[in-house]
């Protein structure tokens, strides 16, 4: 599912030019089978700066599959499941956005990025399909410093080579989180938390026995999660998807349908 392009958003800040002169499609998508980086500056207008996706419905498409199957990771935990739904809820809320990275960087999944004025019509047309209720604020794009977080966390985990059980495991770690306010069980909620991390740390000493930095470096690319926002994955790959629908709405119809 992984795809790639050879193509990227290469612009100058202002600076250095200055120097030199269901009946969403989100549904419809699934249903139909099927690295550049952004450059930093530290530059006070960096946050001004927006970025979309090269290839709106490529990616759309494969974030969506990548979605899904975090949303089955979830149903297919049975010590998710025996939890009460309330938590269950709150979880869900809290912790999809860093699953779903965590998935985008085990399928490899890449993404090209551009500036919103050369997005692909593509883009238009999906989110026209729902409708114009779609405002203004719904369509905006995100920040190309927020989007270089995310192309950044990706990059991190392919420099370490995370494999399938480590993941499983980082999975584990950031969706039992027991700091998420409200949680009737934050207690039992940490030893599950703590029963992932015991098995990612003894699954890395078996597996690299040698490797003294892995494990450290794998919580560090972990640790880059905080600072990605649900928004801005919700505006960057399934805004255009499913228009004014709330998140939190189409992710409890994806873990309660069968």
């Amino acid at each position: 599912m992984a795809f790639s392009s050879n193509s990227a958003l290469q612009r100058k800040c202002h600076c250095e030019k200055d120097k030199i002169n269901q009946g969403s499609i989100l549904y419809h998508i699934l249903n139909h089978k099927r690295n550049p980086r952004l450059p930093t500056c530290s530059c006070k207008h960096e946050s001004k700066e927006k970025a979309a996706l090269g290839s709106p419905y490529i990616a759309c498409k494969a974030a969506s599959e990548v979605l899904l199957k975090t949303v089955n990771f979830m149903k297919n935990l049975p010590s998710f499941w025996g939890l009460l739904q309330p938590d269950q809820l709150l979880l869900l809320e809290n912790c999809w956005a860093a699953l779903f990275l965590l998935g985008l960087a085990q399928e490899g999944v890449d993404f090209e990025v551009i500036e919103p004025s050369k997005t692909s019509i593509l883009k238009e047309i999906l989110t026209n399909q729902k409708g114009k209720g779609t405002d203004e604020k719904t369509s905006s794009e995100p920040s190309a410093a927020e989007v270089q977080k995310v192309k950044s966390f990706l990059t991190k985990c392919w420099s370490v080579d995370i494999s399938t059980k480590e993941y499983v495991y980082l999975k584990g770690i950031v969706l039992f989180s027991p700091d998420v306010s409200g949680l009737h069980a934050p207690q039992y909620i940490l030893y599950l938390q703590q029963e992932a991390q015991r098995a990612l740390t003894e699954y890395i000493h078996s597996a690299h026995p040698r490797d003294t930095s892995r494990f450290s470096q794998i919580l560090l690319a972990l640790m880059s999660l905080k600072s990605i926002n649900a928004p801005v994955i919700t505006q960057l790959f399934f805004r255009p998807l499913i228009g004014n629908m709330q998140m939190n709405a189409l992710l409890m119809e994806m873990l309660y349908t069968s």
